[in-house]
């Protein structure tokens, strides 16, 4: 998607949200920005709830090209959108909006892209057709993973959480390929699963290991954590040890990144090993 460009160009986007130091989006499209050279600045802003339309108009009005979208504001956005991807619409939340001239807001959601890509990226081979998946966690991301996987010809997606009830909302709002695991019988869902994926803080810094058995699992699984930090969690280690398929989530946070940052900026980034290690740093 390269495009020519017009050397005095200034590029802007950003990342919304509140807080928002957390996000290492910022770093990771600055390191593209300098990488190719481009005249463009990629700036964080921490936005309230009350102030997130009036913000988003000012930005528009400063000339940004869009932003990404974090906490708490991918659902409110939609709201404000002129108009929506399918895909954004299914999830029923934003990650990622693109400003046309006139001032149009489009929304959009790129994790479960961001998803499919790193397995891809990984697995080259890899055939999402007639599977079965369970996803451990019942936010945002599961909501979007298990979109793509439907997307991608997958044929049915268990959700199991501690909560039930956010499974079951899930469920009904993706349709009949989605079905609730109850916690307690996940480990007996594991044995059937393809693909098994960890959509829940478990096992990341600060946070407690991934505590649901995958020894039982089947010699052809592919398992799948979207923590990635640290980069190897416990849940891949174990996973290699049982010489099962097994992909981390460093990749799903940097292929996230790639549609807008072609879309803003005119140019669309390589993934290497390099971005790999300089974004958990």
């Amino acid at each position: 998607m390269d495009k020519e460009t017009n050397d005095n160009a200034l590029f802007l986007a950003g990342v919304i949200g509140h807080p928002i130091s957390h996000s290492k989006s910022p770093k990771l499209h600055n390191y593209w920005l300098s990488k190719y050279k481009i005249n463009g600045f990629y700036i964080p802003f921490s936005i309230t709830t009350e102030k997130l339309q009036s913000s988003i108009k000012s930005l528009i009005e400063l000339g940004f090209n869009g932003v990404n979208v974090t906490i708490p504001h991918k659902t409110n956005v939609l709201s404000l959108a002129d108009s929506i991807t399918d895909r954004a619409a299914l999830i029923g939340a934003a990650n990622t909006l693109y400003f046309s001239k006139n001032g149009g807001i489009h929304a959009d959601n790129t994790d479960g892209y961001g998803f499919i890509q790193n397995i891809i990226d990984e697995i080259p081979d890899f055939d999402f057709y007639d599977k079965t998946a369970i996803i451990y966690g019942a936010g945002g991301s599961s909501r979007a993973i298990a979109s793509a996987l439907i997307s991608n010809g997958i044929r049915e997606v268990g959700i199991t959480n501690r909560t039930r009830s956010k499974a079951q909302i899930i469920s009904e709002n993706l349709g009949a390929k989605v079905s609730v695991v109850d916690w307690r019988a996940a480990p007996e869902t594991i044995t059937s699963a393809d693909i098994i994926i960890n959509a829940t803080s478990m096992g990341m810094v600060g946070q407690p290991d991934f505590s649901q058995p995958i020894s039982r699992a089947k010699k052809t699984a592919l398992v799948v954590d979207i923590v990635y930090n640290p980069l190897v969690t416990e849940l891949i280690k174990e996973a290699k040890k049982l010489k099962l398929k097994a992909v981390g989530g460093i990749g799903m946070l940097i292929n996230q990144a790639v549609p807008g940052f072609e879309h803003w900026f005119q140019k669309t980034p390589i993934i290497d090993d390099e971005i790999r290690r300089f974004i958990i740093e």
